[in-house]
C-alpha cells in the first residue's frame, strides 16, 4: 500500500494539454518563436534612465526670456520703490536734518560764568540748529552750535576761552588770517582760510575767541557772525 500524497504537491510534469503552449516555470507563457522575451514584468518599475526628456519648447519658453518682458518685471519693482520713497520725502520730512534746540547749552554756558556768552539772534526758521553743546575740558570751556543754512550748507558758531594759540588750529587746521571782514557790528572780525572747502570769520578778545566757520558762502557767515548778541 502506497504512502498517502500531500494535497498540495505541484505536479512534476509540466506538459500542457494537447494544443496550448508551454507553460515556463515562472508563470508567465512562452514568448512565440522569433521574437525577445520581456525583460520587466507587467508593473515593475521602469529604469531611472528611462524617464522620459520633458519637450524641448517648454524648456526652451522658461529659458528664454525677451527684453521686453524683463524689463516689465524691472519696473514691477521699481514703481513701489519710488513711491515709498516720494512718501517718505514728501510727507516724512526724509531729507530735513533733525533740529535741536540750543538753550540748554547756551543755559550751561551761561550758568559757568568763564566767559560772555553771545547768541544769534533774529536767523529767521530757515536756519536750523543741528547740533549744540558745552564742553568743559582741562584747557578751557567751549560753546558750539552747529547750523544747516537756507543754502543747505554747514556753518558752526565756537565760542571759548581756551588759549587762541592752541584753539585756532584745533578748529581751522592750517588755517591763516586773510584781512578784516569789516562786519556792521564795529567789531574786528578777521577773514580765516579752513580745512578743506571751508572759511571763517575770527573775533579775538581777551578773554574768549569767537569763531564762525562752515562750507557755507561768505555771506552766510557773515550773516551768523553779525548775529551775535
Amino acid at each position: 500500500m502506497e504512502a498517502a500524497q500531500p494535497a498540495d504537491r505541484a505536479p512534476t510534469d509540466a506538459t500542457p494539454p494537447q494544443g496550448q503552449p508551454p507553460v515556463r516555470p515562472g508563470g508567465g507563457p512562452t514568448p512565440p518563436e522569433g521574437q525577445p522575451a520581456l525583460v520587466a514584468e507587467q508593473g515593475e518599475p521602469a529604469a531611472a534612465g528611462d524617464t522620459p526628456a520633458p519637450p524641448a519648447g517648454k524648456e526652451k519658453a522658461r529659458s528664454e526670456r525677451s527684453p521686453k518682458d524683463m524689463a516689465l518685471s524691472l519696473l514691477i519693482l521699481l514703481v513701489p520703490i519710488a513711491l515709498l520713497l516720494a512718501f517718505y520725502r514728501g510727507f516724512l520730512g526724509g531729507d530735513s536734518p533733525v533740529t535741536v534746540d540750543p538753550a540748554p547749552a547756551l543755559e550751561q554756558a551761561r550758568s559757568a560764568n568763564v566767559f560772555p556768552v553771545s547768541e544769534p539772534t533774529g536767523l529767521g526758521d530757515d536756519w536750523r540748529t543741528v547740533n549744540a553743546r558745552f564742553r568743559t575740558e582741562a584747557d578751557g570751556s567751549t560753546l558750539r552750535i552747529g547750523y544747516v543754512t537756507p543754502e543747505g550748507r554747514g556753518a558752526q558758531l565756537v565760542e571759548s576761552n581756551v588759549p587762541a594759540e592752541k584753539l585756532l588750529p584745533a578748529e581751522l587746521s592750517e588755517g591763516r588770517p586773510q584781512g578784516a571782514a569789516d562786519l556792521p557790528d564795529g567789531m574786528s572780525w578777521q577773514r580765516y582760510t579752513a580745512r578743506g572747502n571751508e572759511q571763517a570769520l575770527v573775533l579775538l578778545e581777551p578773554n574768549r575767541t569767537v569763531i564762525v566757520v562752515g562750507d557755507a558762502g561768505e555771506t552766510e557767515l557773515r550773516k551768523l557772525a553779525a548775529s551775535l548778541r
